[in-house]
Order: C-alpha cells, then sequence, then structure tokens
C-alpha cells in the first residue's frame, strides 16, 4: 500500500464527517470531498458538515431498551465525532437525544477544519471518483449528486432505488399560545417538561384530520408516482389518509399526558420539540409534510395554542436514493462491480441520523485498515454495528431491500434456552448487555490489531 496516498471521502455529511474522522484517528491522511458551497441540494440550506435537514432528534437514548440508544452507546464508545457533537449540543427531548442543529453542525464542521489530517475540498463528484483514487468512501447520501448517481447505476447495472422522505415545519417559540399550551414530557421522562403539548378534543381533531386530507399537496413527477414513502416517515397527511384513528395512535397520542387547564387527557395532542440550544424554536414532530406552504400555515393555525404561529420553516418532501446494498456491496462495504469504492450512509439504505454515522464510521474504520495493509473483522452482528452491517451487506432480502432503521429485529436471537424464558423489556436488555460486552472485545481486539 502507498502511503503516500490519501483516502478520498465523498460526501460532507454525518456518514461522511464520521468516516473522516475515523480515518484521522487511525493516523490516515483524508481528502473531505463536499459540494454544497459550490453546489445547493433539495434540502439543505448552509453549507456546514453535518447539517441536519430533517428533525434535530437523534431519537430514544435509552441503550437498554432501545436499539437506537444502544446503537448511541457503541457510537460514544467508538469515539464517533457525531455522537461527541451531539452530546455536547443537545436540547431536552425527554428519553430522546435532540440538539441544537446549528451548534451540532458547527461543531462537526469545526473539528474537522481543525484536524491536521483531514483537508476539506469545496466541489462535486460528478460521476465516479478518478481512477488514481483506490481507497474512496461514498457518502453522499440520500440526495446524491444526480451525475455520480448515474455513473453507480452504469457501473452495477442496477437501477438506483428511491423513496420519498419529508421534512416537518419549525415554529417560533413566542408565537405559541401557553394559555393553551403547556410543557410535559409524555410519562414525565427526562426533565418532566421538555415538550410543548397542544390539545385536541374530538371535534377539534376531527376537523384537524379532515383539513389535512383535503389540503393541496404537492404534486409528483409521472416518473415518481411508483416511488414509496419511508414507512418510518410517513408524512402527516398521508397517515390521515389511512384511517381517522391513524394519528391519535401515532404522532399525536395523547396518553402520558394530562392538560392542566382540565386534570384530564385530551383527545388528541400535537407535540412541539425545542429545535435549538436558545429554546426560540420549536419542531412540530412527527409533522412531516407535503401540504403546499399555503395549506400548511392554514391547516396547523387550526392547532389550539398555534393560531397565531410563526414558522421558522415550513414542511418539505424530497426525493431519496439508495442502493440495493445486499446484491452491490460486500462485507466490507466495497461496491462489487468496483472495489476501490466504498458506500457509506443514507446511501447504503440505512435510515436515520446515527444510523448513517455507524455506517459512516466503519466504513473509515475498513478504509483506514486498508491503506495500513491489513484487513479488520467486522464488528460482531450481536453489536448493533454488526446487525446494521449485516443486514445491509447479505442479512437484508435484494429482491425486496427497502430503507431500515436499527432494530432488535436486525439481531441474531439468545440462546435458544434463554430467548425462550426473557421476554418484553428484560429480553431488550439481555440483547443490549450482550451488544456492549461483544463491541467493547471487538474494540480492543482492533486496537491491538492495528498496534502490531
Amino acid at each position: 500500500m502507498d502511503r503516500t496516498k490519501r483516502v478520498h471521502v465523498v460526501g460532507g455529511g454525518l456518514a461522511g464527517s464520521d468516516a473522516a474522522w475515523a480515518l484521522a484517528r487511525a493516523g490516515v491522511p483524508v481528502v473531505l470531498h463536499e459540494m454544497r458551497g459550490v453546489r445547493t441540494t433539495e434540502a439543505h440550506k448552509t453549507d456546514r458538515l453535518a447539517e441536519l435537514v430533517c428533525s434535530n432528534s437523534f431519537r430514544s437514548d435509552e441503550w437498554e431498551i432501545n436499539a437506537v440508544g444502544l446503537l448511541h452507546a457503541e457510537l460514544r464508545a467508538a469515539g464517533s465525532l457525531v455522537m461527541a457533537s451531539a452530546d455536547r449540543h443537545k436540547v431536552p427531548a425527554g428519553a430522546a437525544l435532540a440538539v441544537d442543529r446549528e451548534g451540532f453542525a458547527d461543531a462537526v464542521t469545526a473539528a474537522i477544519d481543525a484536524d491536521p489530517l483531514i483537508e476539506v475540498r469545496r466541489e462535486e463528484i460528478a460521476g465516479l471518483p478518478p481512477a488514481d483514487w483506490d481507497n474512496v468512501v461514498v457518502a453522499t447520501g440520500p440526495l446524491t449528486s444526480p451525475a455520480l448517481a448515474e455513473a453507480v447505476r452504469g457501473l452495477t447495472g442496477e437501477a438506483s432505488l428511491a423513496f420519498f422522505d419529508a421534512i416537518a415545519p419549525i415554529v417560533h417559540k413566542d408565537s405559541i399560545d401557553f394559555g393553551k399550551a403547556w410543557f410535559q414530557s409524555r410519562w414525565d421522562k427526562g426533565d418532566g417538561a421538555d415538550y410543548v403539548n397542544c390539545p385536541m378534543d374530538r371535534e377539534q381533531y376531527e376537523a384537524f384530520v379532515a383539513a389535512l386530507v383535503a389540503g393541496d399537496k404537492t404534486e409528483f413527477k409521472e416518473w415518481e408516482k411508483d416511488t414509496p414513502y419511508f414507512e418510518g416517515c410517513l408524512p402527516i397527511e398521508v397517515m390521515a389518509e389511512r384511517g381517522s384513528e391513524t394519528l391519535r395512535f401515532g404522532p399525536m397520542k395523547p396518553i402520558g399526558l394530562t392538560d392542566p387547564a382540565t386534570g384530564r387527557r385530551a383527545h388528541a395532542v400535537v407535540q412541539l420539540r425545542q429545535d435549538n440550544a436558545l429554546g426560540t424554536l420549536y419542531n412540530m414532530v412527527g409533522f412531516q409534510t407535503k401540504l403546499k406552504y399555503a395549506d400548511q400555515v392554514r391547516v396547523f393555525r387550526t392547532i389550539p395554542g398555534l393560531e397565531k404561529a410563526e414558522f421558522a420553516r415550513l414542511g418539505g418532501i424530497h426525493r431519496n436514493t439508495f442502493l440495493n446494498s445486499p446484491k452491490l456491496l460486500d462485507g466490507e462495504l466495497r461496491l462489487k462491480a468496483d472495489p476501490r469504492l466504498r458506500f457509506a450512509g443514507q446511501v447504503t439504505g440505512v435510515e436515520g441520523y446515527v444510523e448513517s454515522a455507524a455506517i459512516g464510521l466503519l466504513a473509515g474504520r475498513f478504509a483506514a485498515a486498508q491503506w495500513h495493509g491489513r484487513r479488520m473483522a467486522p464488528p460482531p452482528p450481536t453489536t448493533a454495528f454488526g446487525a446494521l452491517l449485516a443486514h445491509l451487506t447479505g442479512g437484508g432480502d435484494a429482491k425486496t431491500f427497502q430503507p431500515m432503521n436499527c432494530n432488535f429485529g436486525l439481531f441474531p436471537p439468545l440462546d435458544p434456552g434463554t430467548d425462550k424464558r426473557i421476554k418484553g423489556q428484560d429480553r431488550k436488555k439481555a440483547y443490549a448487555h450482550r451488544a456492549r460486552a461483544d463491541l467493547a472485545a471487538w474494540l480492543a481486539g482492533s486496537a491491538s490489531e492495528a498496534a502490531e
């Protein structure tokens, strides 16, 4: 291996940032290519690295009972820049980890810019990377530039897959009517008052659902009409169309909340979560939408407490691209058709911020091992890292492959005798504790191999 060559990381989102960081931590020189600053995307607003374009939530931080929370713990243990920055810029969100999106992106950008082993180049890689780049991590995300996406399609002969993803509105806190809304976390988790709650009675709820269904929505182009939604991030009006009670058992469920004005549980509740460190902006939880802007303002201002809401950002929808990874990638995330290229992040078919960062970190570690002239053993499938990697590189069915969040269904079962005896949260805890122990052993083994 030519040690004078640098590893190239294409894309400065969460996956690309953690890939570059992992490489630099292994003593490998990196060039991080980011097109924002030269060319923007449908969803990004800034040129900062690791910009969060959708929610500001990294979801549950409860590692013993939630697979995403377990993935948080594994990222921290593995030295993730994304998780370290998220922890430094967290905002109240009950049992979830949510961040001040600007502070978080600034922290990631500053750390990458300050690292002497990482050079950031603001440029678009239009098409396949040059042939003399023999170690490349492609972390271009779901909004991969058309030229690069087309080049990968031509190389693999596989039509790219796609789904629609949506963004929720953000409201200025000082425009919320706290004569009707109140602060409380569901079941009083976290600090007990981490969310703004806007209550609805039955009549208000039914009128709201009807307005969502009847609202003017973004029309898809003819070639987009067969593209599915990602089930974990459905537009609010699509959920409403599935049945009048769907929202009451989804993002608007009232359980665990008591309206102080009545002393009772409301029929339905709209929750807003703090979006920045100053506490001046609040994100409408679960309210990703494809309503046109005028109807977003009209319909969402019928929510009690939001009658005079001022929006810092309205919702939107964009088309995401991902690879058929079980068919196209090997066990080290390399493209079978061109093994010098590794893929990482959402373009591989993981869904979610932390899942993207995790695959980026693993791609960076695999690329670093290659640069040092050795092979890295993959993380055990009993870990969150390993379960996600195994799903992408063979565990998922290539015929029906769709984006996937981290969940305990991806983990191998416990010992057959033990698995039958343990149920509910105790079973999740058993999975989580096994994962933490196996990850610690894997990290220690990887460190020993790197020292040899």
